[in-house]
């Protein structure tokens, strides 16, 4: 028979273990300040966040995990663990779409950790702003959704902005119906950021058709807006429902199972190459007959995968677009460098948006 270990001795090891845990995070936190102090010695005054790095620690960190706490559990108490860390060595302003309560905050969260400086901003292009004129280090904006597809005025913006593409972040996204509402009777007008009405357009249609369909900015938005009266909702996460003391009507209303966004992170530091890279193009070429296939053919020449395209009208002619690639790799890497090269001969215009980190979970 298997001896049961008294609970009083459970608890003293476990109070040890948590002692040696505390020593150990103090000691790796005192290494960050010495990084930062090196770092500042060899006349680097900048930003101390290198995604490449953390993006290195964390798949180390799941590789290395053997449970029984999940690779998820274990990488998101390694990411506040860095978060906590680089503040110590220069705290980051992250700007996000705004106001308070947004998938885009929880993307910025679940990138940057807790520690940062999460600053809100009413739209995307304020996003950018905010990050052109050195307001904030870096910036989170939404690019890509499962349902609807791209996000538009996130790709037309890099038509114009300096800034580069530094990470990505992939969010599993829940719609909840929140609001102050007794029943969904009671409910006369919805608020929602546009994508999110039309990524529940279905459930809408069948539990709610009579009430007002009504865009806002951000779903954090549509939480404030819907506080303030009990004929009113929004469809938003349960972390604004929370911040705007709102009741959970209906959870997960989203009509597709999987419904994913992708986010990246801009700003103007450069990603080293780790192994499991992307790398985001701005491609313009005129208007010419083939035009797409001598795109293309550089990467099938040299065994690149291509993630994804997209054509934008680029407002410099009429009927002139640019095109928006993802590829596998980085621009360091010696087949990408080669193709890049390739590519660069056959177009007017080659803007190489950043080579950055695929996401980790």
């Amino acid at each position: 028979m298997t001896s049961i270990t008294p609970l009083a001795d459970l608890r003293a090891r476990i109070d040890a273990i948590d002692e040696q845990i505390l020593q150990l995070i103090n000691q790796r936190a005192s290494c960050a300040i010495e990084v930062a102090k090196t770092k500042m010695a060899e006349g680097e005054s900048g930003c101390f966040y290198r995604p490449d790095r953390e993006s290195l620690v964390l798949r180390r960190v799941k590789a290395l995990n053997q449970g029984p706490l999940a690779d998820e559990t274990a990488m998101r108490f390694f990411r506040e663990l860095m978060s906590a860390c680089l503040a110590l060595e220069k705290p980051l302003d992250v700007a996000f779409l705004g106001p308070e309560g947004t998938f885009t905050q929880q993307a910025a969260i679940k990138h940057f950790g807790h520690a940062v400086n999460a600053v809100p901003a009413m739209t995307i292009a304020e996003i950018f702003n905010a990050v052109e004129n050195e307001h904030c280090q870096f910036g989170v904006v939404p690019v890509e959704n499962s349902t609807e597809g791209v996000v538009n005025h996130t790709l037309d913006r890099f038509v114009s902005s300096p800034l580069k593409i530094c990470g990505e972040v992939e969010l599993r996204v829940h719609h909840n119906l929140i609001g102050n509402a007794g029943s969904l009777a009671d409910i006369a007008e919805v608020f929602s950021h546009q994508q999110s009405l039309a990524q529940c357009r279905q459930w809408l249609d069948l539990h709610l058709p009579d009430a007002k369909r009504t865009a806002v900015n951000s779903n954090g938005e549509a939480a404030r807006l819907a506080a303030g009266s009990k004929d009113k909702a929004a469809i938003a996460g349960k972390f604004a429902a929370e911040l705007y003391g709102l009741s959970v009507i209906e959870r997960n209303i989203e009509d597709e199972s999987n419904n994913t966004t992708r986010f990246i992170i801009i700003g103007r530091q450069i990603s080293g190459p780790t192994g499991k890279d992307k790398t985001s193009l701005l491609v313009s070429t005129g208007n010419q007959p083939g035009a797409l296939y001598r795109v293309l053919e550089p990467f099938a020449h040299h065994g690149i995968g291509m993630m994804h395209i997209e054509s934008r009208p680029s407002r410099q002619g009429l009927w002139d677009y640019v095109f928006f690639i993802d590829i596998e790799g980085h621009a360091e890497d010696e087949n990408v460098a080669a193709a890049l090269k390739m590519l660069g001969a056959r177009v007017s215009m080659l803007n190489i948006l950043g080579s950055y980190p695929k996401a980790v979970l």
